[in-house]
């Protein structure tokens, strides 16, 4: 209860945001008409659809943002057209004519009127409550985040809900301040017609507003500090998400029963409590795109095409750290090419991370046959002291005959092993929320196109942008072609983790390495010109050098527009 109050006074709260500005304009247009038909029915749609596309933001992953996108474009085409209609009255009764008609069916003649202006405004409050969501603070921040730590729920679509009704509810209290200026020109100076055009030209003006990303770019920088401090303030007294505390972990039995909290599953039909009793079952919660998850793959099919008769359960537990992650055909594309034949439980909702109170990728738990946790692992490693562990375990449960201890296994690509005695390289990521050590005369902008210069010296582990870049909290993305990301760096192995744009088949980029091109040195997938695309959103192998190890500096230029970079690893 405290905390859907705090997040109803944070949604107040952001009426005061200047990156509310362009809704102010769709709510004040219909501050003339009846409260009841007119106001209420735009607020409730306002408040509604917000809080719905949040949620769906929350739990869905990239298709919800496309689906946000599109809904955008759809919600601008709506609101300019009623902008039209206050500046044309021919507009305004051609528009009318679907609710009048709808009214006259429903209702009796003299309420047509009424069901035409309810139904309108209903639908200007859904498609401003589309432009609405992404003008978020930090209280709405951590709602999302803690939804996508603890999956869908709907205590998460109830607190969206309150923030929404609080911003409502301020929205609703302009209104009628807005209804007593309207009223006093209008007795005074009778320019009633003049208003509605004002009006019309006003939402138009937001409108491109919203179009040019000023609601979500601009504007959002200009937030008053008062209501920042105030609103961080908030967020600072609301507890953290549950589950994400190691020392509160709950019982395992408890934990494999949220396996059926998976939303879909590869190579298996779902597991159960029941289907495991008996069995050594080792849950290792990885992400396709995290190099220290590939690197333990070559280990984890290994024991499980060695042990599996005898009674070894291994389930993969795909739980996402980017938007395209969420994608169940993009984690079954990964799963065929890294050659997984174990079970993987798809956990796009985090609720198999939670149950286990997981904390990192990759991590391991290693589960007994009267279903006790005997081994928990961070990371890389220790391969040898597990698979002895797992033997223990089978013998422990009536396997004695088993094969001979495996010897180290040799893989290939971003699976082999990385240098660690000579890894000097830090993961690094390109979204601002994480951005470490970016080196540029340029600082980054938040998500708004910026022109970066090419960049000047760097130091090691510093890196810059080059070109025309859209940098957002967790990506940064190109918008014109022959840009570059440039980083120098100590390790054997450079991976970035990259996307072609939206519709786009694939993106090339060329690789060189102290400015010529990698020849040995090069990565998986790229030739020894360094020449490369992308074609899929996975990380990319792109430099593997042969000789000895010292610091150099990397730089990855694309030739075509679109691409999205998220972070580099090394190995």
């Amino acid at each position: 209860m405290i905390i859907a109050v705090l997040a109803f006074i944070g949604g107040a709260l952001t009426v005061l945001s200047p990156c509310t500005l362009p809704v102010l304009p769709f709510v004040f247009a219909r501050a003339d008409r009846p409260f009841a038909r007119s106001t209420l029915p735009l607020l409730l749609g306002l408040a509604l659809t917000f809080a719905a596309v949040a949620t769906l933001a929350a739990v869905g992953g990239g298709w919800a943002v496309r689906l946000n996108r599109d809904a955008r474009v759809l919600a601008l085409v709506v609101l300019g057209t009623f902008g039209v209609a206050l500046l044309s009255s021919r507009v305004a009764d051609w528009l009318a004519r679907p609710a009048l008609a709808l009214g006259n069916r429903l209702l009796e003649r003299q309420q047509a009127d009424a069901a035409a202006e309810t139904s309108q405004s209903l639908l200007i409050g859904v498609a401003t409550g589309l432009l609405w969501a992404p003008c978020a603070g930090p209280i709405l921040g951590l709602i999302l985040t803690g939804a996508a730590i603890s999956g869908p729920a709907l205590g998460t679509s109830l607190l969206l809900l309150a923030y929404a009704a609080g911003a409502a509810l301020s929205l609703g209290l302009a209104v009628f301040a807005g209804r007593r200026v309207y009223g006093a020109m209008r007795r005074w100076l009778g320019v009633a017609s003049a208003l509605r055009r004002v009006a019309g030209v006003a939402i138009l003006i937001a409108v491109g507003a919203i179009a040019l990303g000023w609601d979500t770019g601009v504007l959002t920088r200009w937030s008053t500090a008062g209501t920042q401090r105030f609103e961080q303030r908030l967020v600072g007294s609301l507890p953290t998400a549950p589950g994400v505390n190691p020392a509160r972990r709950p019982p395992v039995a408890a934990a494999l029963a949220a396996l059926q909290g998976a939303t879909s599953w590869i190579n298996s039909g779902p597991l159960s409590v029941q289907s495991l009793r008996g069995k050594v079952v080792l849950v290792d919660f990885w992400t396709y795109s995290c190099i220290n998850c590939l690197r333990t793959l070559p280990y984890l099919e290994n024991w499980y095409q060695r042990y599996r008769d005898d009674g070894l359960v291994i389930v993969g537990v795909h739980t996402p750290e980017f938007a395209f992650e969420k994608d169940p055909d993009n984690v079954r594309r990964a799963v065929a090419e890294l050659g997984i034949r174990y079970p993987v439980a798809i956990d796009s909702a985090y609720a198999v991370w939670k149950a286990f109170g997981n904390g990192f990728w990759p991590e391991h738990y290693l589960i007994d046959a009267t279903g006790k946790l005997r081994e928990q692992h961070v990371g890389e490693g220790g391969y040898r002291d597990t698979e002895q562990q797992i033997r223990a375990l089978l013998q422990e449960a009536g396997h004695g005959a088993l094969p001979p201890i495996s010897s180290d296994r040799a893989a290939s690509g971003a699976m082999a092993q990385s240098d660690a005695a000579d890894l000097a390289s830090p993961e690094t990521y390109l979204g601002y929320a994480r951005a470490e050590r970016f080196s540029s005369s340029h600082a980054l902008v938040h998500d708004e196109v910026s022109d970066y210069p090419a960049p000047s010296q760097l130091a090691r582990n510093q890196w810059s942008l080059q070109g025309r870049w859209r940098v957002g909290s967790e990506s940064a993305r190109l918008e014109a072609a022959d840009g570059s990301v440039v980083f120098r760096f100590h390790a054997r192995d450079v991976h970035l983790v990259l996307s072609p744009g939206p519709g786009q088949p694939a993106v090339r980029f060329q690789v060189t390495i102290d400015g010529r091109e990698p020849g040995a040195d090069r990565g998986s997938d790229v030739d020894v010109h360094g020449n490369g695309v992308v074609h899929e959103q996975r990380l990319y192998q792109l430099i593997r050098q042969d000789g000895p190890i010292s610091d150099h500096v990397f730089r990855i230029g694309f030739l075509d527009p679109g691409v999205t970079a998220y972070a580099f690893t090394f190995g």
